[in-house]
């Protein structure tokens, strides 16, 4: 397993790795770059925890993109049921679906067969700013979202 970090980078293997969305389009957390970023690993689609995480995120959506953040949410579920949960709950967000878990373990995050609850918030340069382990699904968005902010509201009083 590669490190989760190198020089406050995920490792470079994380962010090249091309992974399916909801839809079968392949995306790379590089194609990011130039927006702040949250990827949130969960371990499996329409479980009542994950589902709360995922709500959170989705009714705070709006907020996020006011702040020049994409959310990514990981777990090692298939394309199908991806999307199926992404519609039933109407989540305007990207699901990747890590099926071999290759993106989980290049984080450092995969337990067994699934993703641990792990969030990560990346920078415009993809440089790790916290992650949140072992995350609590209810209040987590919020907790994001308010860390993002003060990100955001940092990066202003600097002049960027």
């Amino acid at each position: 397993m590669p490190p989760a970090e190198v020089n406050g980078k995920p490792h470079p293997e994380a962010l090249e790795m091309a992974v399916p969305d909801q839809y079968g389009e392949f995306r790379k957390l590089a194609d990011f770059r130039g927006r702040n970023l949250i990827v949130y690993f969960y371990p499996m689609d329409d479980t009542p925890g994950c589902t709360v995480e995922a709500k959170e995120f989705r009714d705070s959506f709006e907020q996020f993109e006011e702040l020049g953040c994409v959310i990514v949410g990981v777990s090692t579920d298939s394309v199908a049921r991806h999307r199926a949960f992404a519609e039933k709950h109407a989540f305007p967000f990207i699901l990747l679906s890590d099926e071999g878990g290759r993106l989980a373990d290049a984080f450092g995050v995969l337990k067994g067969s699934h993703a641990a609850r792990n969030t990560f918030v990346l920078d415009r340069d993809l440089r790790m700013r916290t992650t949140f382990r072992d995350v609590t699904p209810k209040g987590h968005a919020a907790q994001v979202l308010n860390f993002v902010r003060t990100l955001v509201e940092s990066h202003r009083m600097l002049g960027g």
